[in-house]
C-alpha cells in the first residue's frame, strides 16, 4: 500500500461526495503535502489529533458548491519512481495547478523547488 496514494484517494473520494472534512491516518509526509495544499489555497485548513493517529483535511468549496481542487494524480509510484532535476520540474495546467516534491529540503511545491533550485521526487500534481 502506497500511504500517500491513499490520502490523496480519499480527498478525492470526498470531494466528489461534497464532504467538508476528510479523516486519514497521519504521518509527517501526509501533514508536509496538507500543508503545501492549504499554503497554495486548495484546503480550507487541516488538523492533526492531539495523540498523532489522525489528520483531519478541511476542504474548500467555490460559491456555487464547486471543489476548489479539480483533479488530483500521483506521479511517482512504489513500482515506478518519478524523480527529477529542478530544471525539469513540470508546470502543471499552465502555472494553474501545482506539482509537489520530496526533495533533500523536505516536501516542497514546484514553485518553491525551482526558488530553491532543489529536485527530488515528483509526489503528485493537483489543480
Amino acid at each position: 500500500m502506497d500511504p500517500v496514494a491513499d490520502f490523496l484517494t480519499r480527498i478525492r473520494n470526498a470531494i466528489m461526495r461534497r464532504k467538508k472534512e476528510v479523516t486519514a491516518p497521519y504521518s509527517r509526509m501526509k501533514a508536509e503535502i496538507a500543508r503545501i495544499l492549504m499554503e497554495e489555497g486548495f484546503i480550507s485548513n487541516f488538523q492533526i489529533s492531539d495523540d498523532q493517529k489522525s489528520i483531519t483535511v478541511y476542504l474548500k468549496y467555490g460559491p456555487k458548491g464547486e471543489s476548489v481542487i479539480r483533479g488530483l494524480e500521483k506521479v511517482s509510484k512504489p513500482s515506478r519512481r518519478v524523480y527529477v532535476g529542478y530544471r525539469e520540474i513540470p508546470k502543471v495546467k499552465n502555472g494553474i495547478g501545482i506539482a509537489i516534491l520530496s526533495t533533500s529540503k523536505g516536501i516542497l511545491s514546484n514553485r518553491e523547488a525551482k526558488r530553491q533550485k532543489v529536485g527530488g521526487e515528483l509526489l503528485c500534481k493537483v489543480w
